[in-house]
C-alpha cells in the first residue's frame, strides 16, 4: 500500500485530498455550520481543508500496531477451515448447531408461526425491555426448567432474568457470584465446553477441574468425580451440565445424580447448572430437567443458566435466562436487585424479539405441543444418526468398541479419536471436527455417515 504521506500527481497528499473533499462538502451545506463542525485548526484554515490528526495514523503507524493476531477459536475455527476447503465431499462436524438430513439449518415451523403472530400484532412496539428482560419470558422459563409445580416457584424463591443466551446467562451469574458469594472458586468438569473456563475466569472466579470423563470406558468417571468434589473446599461452586454433557455426551444416571447431590449438599457446595439442551437430548423436556429438579426439591440453593439456541433453533436470537433459586422470597428479591446492577453496565437490557417468540410458544397450548413434536423429531434424528454410525463401523469391522456412540446422548459424541487421527481424517477425507475428537451428530446425515465411517476406519487402522 502506498504511504499516505506520498504526494499524488496533483501535488496533494492522498489523505489531504480526501479531507479537503470532506471539508468542501461540509462547506457546501452551510458555511457557518460547517465551520462549527470542523476542528479549530481546520475552521481557521483559509483553504478550508481539514488537518489530519496525528492519532489517525496519517503520520506514522497505527496506534494499535502492537496488537498481535489472535488465534482462531478452537471450535469456530473448524468452520473457518471447512469454508476454505473446495472439496465436494467435505463434511463439517464441528458446528454446534442442528442440521437437517439435507445438511441445511432448520427454522422450526412453530417458530415461524409465533413470529408471524408477533408481526401481525399491531400493539407491539420496539421500546426497551426492563433490565431484567421480558417478565412473561422469565416466568415461563423458570417453569420450564424447574416444573410448574416446583415449590421454589410457588414460594417465590426464584429470581430469573433474561440474558443473552447461555453464554450471557453464565457471565451474569459469574459476575454476581464474584461480587456477592463468599467463595471465588468454581470447579468445572474435565473436559467441558471450551468457553466455560474463559467465561468464569474473566467474570472474576478461579477455575479448578474435577474428573468427569473416563477415556478408557468412554463413559463417566463417577469415582473420580466424587473424590474430587469431596476434596473441594466447603462452599465452592460446582458447574454441572444439566443434560447432554458437552463435549462428551456422557451423563450421570439418576442414581449417580443422587450421589452427586448428597455429596454436594453435605459439603455445602453451590451448584451452577448449565442447561443448553433441555428436550434436545432425550426428546423429553421433563426427562432432561430431572437432574436440576432433584437439587431444587431438597430446598437448597442453586444457579441455572438456560439457553433456547438448540431446543428452539434460536441460535442467532441469543435467548437465554439466568435463574437463582434462593432460600426465601425476600432473599430472591434482593438477589434480583443486584442482578440488575450487573446487567445495567454490561448491556443495559436484553433484546425483545427472541424472548417474545419463546414466550408466545410456551404460553400457548397448541404452539407448545407443536414445539414438543418438532423437538422430539430433532432429538430422534440425532439418535438415529448415532445408531447408523455405530452400525456402519461394526459392518466395516473397525477395530475397537464403538458402543459409546449409542450410549452417549445429545448433540455431541466424544469419539475417542486422537488429534493425529483427526488431522488424518481432515487431510484425507475432508472431515472437519475439533482436535479432541468431538463430533456433532446433528451435522451428520444418512448420505454422509458412510463417508465418516470410512474415514474413522482408515484413521484407526492406518495411524496409532
Amino acid at each position: 500500500m502506498e504511504d499516505a504521506n506520498v504526494r499524488d500527481s496533483t501535488g496533494y497528499r492522498s489523505a489531504d485530498r480526501r479531507l479537503s473533499t470532506l471539508g468542501r462538502h461540509l462547506g457546501a451545506l452551510s458555511p457557518s455550520s460547517a465551520a462549527s463542525r470542523l476542528p479549530p485548526m481546520a475552521s481557521e484554515n483559509p483553504t478550508g481543508t481539514i488537518a489530519p490528526s496525528p492519532t489517525a495514523g496519517f503520520y506514522g503507524g497505527s496506534v494499535f500496531a502492537h496488537v498481535v493476531q489472535a488465534p482462531e477459536d478452537p471450535i469456530l475455527g473448524v468452520t473457518v477451515a471447512y469454508n476454505k476447503d473446495p472439496s465436494p465431499v467435505k463434511v463439517n462436524l464441528g458446528v454446534g448447531a442442528y442440521r437437517t438430513e439435507e445438511g441445511k439449518p432448520l427454522v422450526l415451523n412453530v417458530v415461524r408461526r409465533a413470529e408471524q403472530m408477533l408481526v401481525n400484532d399491531p400493539s407491539r412496539v420496539k421500546e426497551y425491555l426492563p433490565i431484567t428482560g421480558l417478565a412473561e419470558f422469565n416466568k415461563l422459563s423458570a417453569k420450564l426448567i424447574f416444573g410448574s409445580d416446583s415449590p421454589a416457584i410457588q414460594e417465590n424463591r426464584v429470581a430469573t432474568v433474561q440474558c443473552l443466551s447461555g453464554t450471557g446467562s453464565l457471565r451474569v451469574g459469574t459476575e454476581f457470584l464474584a461480587r456477592h458469594y463468599r467463595e471465588r472458586t468454581i470447579y468445572i468438569p474435565q473436559p467441558t465446553w471450551g468457553n466455560h473456563p474463559k467465561v468464569f475466569t474473566l467474570g472474576g472466579l478461579s477455575v479448578k477441574t474435577y474428573r468427569y470423563y473416563d477415556p478408557v470406558t468412554r463413559g463417566l468417571n463417577i469415582q473420580g468425580l466424587l473424590e474430587d468434589l469431596s476434596s473441594a473446599p466447603s462452599g465452592a461452586i460446582v458447574l454441572l451440565h444439566a443434560c447432554a454433557h458437552n463435549p462428551t455426551g456422557v451423563d450421570p444416571t439418576l442414581d449417580q445424580w443422587e450421589q452427586i447431590r448428597k455429596l454436594m449438599r453435605s459439603k455445602g457446595l453451590l451448584p451452577f447448572f448449565d442447561s443448553a439442551y433441555q428436550g434436545f437430548a432425550s426428546g423429553s423436556l421433563d426427562a432432561d430437567a430431572q437432574s436440576v429438579r432433584m437439587f431444587v426439591a431438597d430446598g437448597g440453593e442453586c444457579l441455572m443458566a438456560q439457553s433456547y439456541a438448540k431446543n428452539m433453533g434460536l441460535y442467532g436470537e441469543r435467548v437465554g435466562a439466568l435463574s437463582i433459586v434462593c432460600r426465601s422470597a425476600d432473599v430472591a428479591v434482593r438477589v434480583e436487585s443486584q442482578l440488575k446492577l450487573v446487567i445495567r453496565p454490561m448491556y443495559s437490557n436484553p433484546p425483545i424479539h427472541g424472548a417474545s417468540i419463546v414466550a408466545a410458544i410456551l404460553k400457548d397450548r397448541a404452539l407448545f405441543h407443536e414445539w414438543t413434536v418438532e423437538l422430539k423429531a430433532m432429538a430422534d434424528r440425532i439418535i438415529s444418526m448415532r445408531q447408523m454410525l455405530f452400525d456402519a463401523l461394526r459392518a466395516r469391522g473397525t477395530p475397537g468398541d464403538w458402543s459409546h456412540i449409542i450410549k452417549q446422548i445429545g448433540m455431541f459424541t466424544f469419539t475417542g479419536l486422537n488429534s493425529e487421527q483427526v488431522a488424518f481424517m481432515t487431510k484425507e477425507y475432508h472431515i472437519y471436527m475439533t482436535s479432541d475428537g468431538r463430533i456433532s451428530m446433528a451435522g451428520l446425515s444418512s448420505k454422509t455417515v458412510p463417508h465418516l465411517a470410512d474415514a474413522i476406519h482408515a484413521a484407526v487402522t492406518r495411524t496409532n
